[in-house]
């Protein structure tokens, strides 16, 4: 699309530290985010999909500055957020906003609705006190809510409408970036279509940039315009998202869009079933870290090194031996 890195993942790494059992003295390391890099262009959504402990919300986490990576960089707009301080971090605070996965249990269940939307307007002093419920009241028209709606409990509202609370709140501060993780995960199908489009027409009308974090490749598939697929840590493939689709590379990509269901009665595709669990961070696998799942592994290549990841075609990047 032509636009502009707006934010930019530099070779993240994060590891946590795990007991190696209750007689053992000694400490593991989990690698959650193993060399990370990748660019978020202004106005794009960029998918980013794997399965549960492929280090997705540790991303995500250490984009919002929540924590601090070992090693590597987060740039938005060209300045590293770990060397911000003081008003340069509570601006980009302002600048990037997280939508949670959970619709309930992010609100306080004491707090109305009005005061929810409307407490990052007071930290920020983003509007002059008396203008914030009149602010708070467009923020809830926007995404979808009443006026009336204003002083009810997060328990009176059902989960899509608790959604859109957080949106709101989300929006309050006026970002320019926005991370959902995995935000419709919760919802009903039908509710799901509704949060969806929502956050396109949003994106249409704020010029929003969004990073879509997600296990549902449908909807991926929907929203985004690029995206990424994390394994055990890394990322093993990166394309634009009907490339992937139409072309994926990378064997964990095929065994998970062939795992995806679809609305065609017709069209049957091939299963590709996995063998195994996803492997322990503390104990990854040798050589390349699918090496222990992979349907098309070659011992005298895969067990070597890891793979580099590197541009196969135009725009569409993998990190596989044998593609």
């Amino acid at each position: 699309m032509n636009k502009q890195p707006l934010l930019e993942v530099i070779h993240l790494q994060k590891s946590y530290s795990a007991s190696a059992g209750l007689f053992s003295g000694a400490a593991l390391m989990a690698r959650a985010v193993d060399d990370v890099s990748f660019l978020l262009e202004e106005g794009i959504t960029l998918g980013l999909v794997g399965e549960s402990g492929c280090g997705k919300t540790t991303v995500a986490r250490l984009i919002l500055n929540l924590e601090e990576p070992d090693s590597g960089t987060v740039t938005f707009r060209g300045r590293n957020i770990y060397e911000l301080r003081g008003v340069a971090r509570k601006n980009f605070r302002k600048q990037v906003q997280i939508i949670f996965q959970d619709p309930y249990s992010s609100l306080n269940p004491r707090k109305k609705i009005g005061t929810i939307i409307g407490e990052p307007l007071r930290i920020h002093n983003i509007v002059p006190r008396k203008d914030i419920e009149d602010r708070v009241i467009e923020l809830m028209e926007l995404v979808g809510l009443q006026r009336e709606h204003f002083n009810r409990y997060p328990h009176e509202f059902s989960s899509g409408q608790r959604q859109r609370v957080g949106i709101a709140r989300a929006l309050s501060l006026g970002p320019q970036v926005i991370i959902a993780d995995e935000p419709v995960s919760a919802l009903d199908v039908s509710i799901q279509a509704q949060i969806i489009n929502l956050l396109q027409d949003l994106q249409k009308q704020m010029d929003l940039t969004y990073l879509f974090i997600s296990h549902d490749l449908r909807i991926v598939r929907y929203i985004s315009h690029r995206i990424i697929v994390m394994y055990l840590g890394k990322i093993v493939e990166s394309a634009l998202s009907e490339e992937l689709f139409n072309h994926p590379l990378h064997p964990y990509t095929e065994a998970l869009l062939s795992a995806a269901p679809t609305t065609d009665p017709v069209y049957h595709k091939k299963r590709i079933i996995l063998s195994g669990d996803l492997p322990s961070p503390l104990n990854p696998p040798r050589g390349c870290i699918f090496s222990s799942r992979c349907p098309i592994m070659k011992p005298a290549i895969c067990l070597l090194n890891n793979p580099p990841f590197e541009e196969k075609s135009a725009e569409h990047w993998a990190a596989c031996y044998l593609r």
